[in-house]
């Protein structure tokens, strides 16, 4: 319960003890800057009305993203969309689906507006709250027809693998949030982090997969294109919900 009784919103940094002691709480990510460039400025401008979620939104009384996308359609849900270079060809590529790209870095949102607009994919809502929560909360047990996670931050030092993303609690949540037959898409351009998804994700019983060739339908992004620069190894991973 939060100080003086009220109850706070069950994100991450509102959790309280029951005794209303603030928890801190090991998170995937990070929050960077938030200025904009011009040309970002330009389409959050032109764009953030009809495609992001305002994070205050989820904790409304009666949420649901269906309203959002305006709309009743099978779900997929990118977490870390980046700049949405593989964000808006995909989504395209599905219009009669709903994609719901999770990014809590706000000019990353806004240059992936623009990547949307030009993709013609309407079909896409940003939101920047945490994503394990959001998953948890506001997507239903079957909920998911597909799961994308393409290079999640790696936090490389071994004293900050404890804030990466794909472990054994968020894997169990999404296979109760993936519909039977659905499947978690991943990729990663560090090879410990690769190698940490694969047995986390072989662990999980009703999982079922491992390494696949590259998704020929995955954008090859900036990012993807920096980490084979720099010698590093891309791996694709591939679940399916059994």
């Amino acid at each position: 319960m939060a100080p003086d009784g009220a109850t706070p919103p069950a994100r991450p940094h509102h959790r309280f003890t029951e005794d209303g002691r603030r928890i801190r709480e090991v998170l995937s990510y990070s929050r960077r800057g938030n200025r904009f460039t011009p040309h970002q400025q330009e389409a959050w401008d032109a764009h953030h009305a009809a495609w992001v979620i305002p994070d205050e939104a989820v904790d409304q009384p009666g949420f649901r993203l269906a309203d959002w996308f305006g709309r009743e359609a099978p779900l997929i849900v990118e977490i870390g969309s980046g700049v949405g270079e593989a964000t808006g060809v995909l989504a395209a590529a599905r219009a009669s689906y709903d994609v719901l790209a999770l990014e809590v870095w706000r000019p990353g949102v806004a240059s992936s507006l623009a990547e949307v607009e030009t993709a013609g994919a309407g079909n896409v809502r940003f939101c920047s709250v945490d994503a394990v929560w959001m998953i948890e909360t506001h997507v239903a047990p079957d909920g998911l027809a597909e799961l994308w996670t393409f290079f999640p931050d790696p936090w490389p030092k071994t004293r900050h693998h404890k804030r990466r993303l794909v472990d054994a609690r968020f894997a169990a949540l999404a296979a109760t949030r993936l519909a039977p037959g659905a499947r978690w898409r991943l990729a990663t351009d560090w090879v410990d982090y690769a190698e940490q998804m694969q047995t986390v994700l072989d662990a999980e019983p009703s999982l079922t997969g491992g390494i696949v060739p590259r998704w020929e339908e995955r954008p090859v992004t900036k990012f993807e294109r920096k980490g084979v620069q720099a010698g590093r190894t891309i791996t694709d991973l591939c679940y399916t919900r059994v």
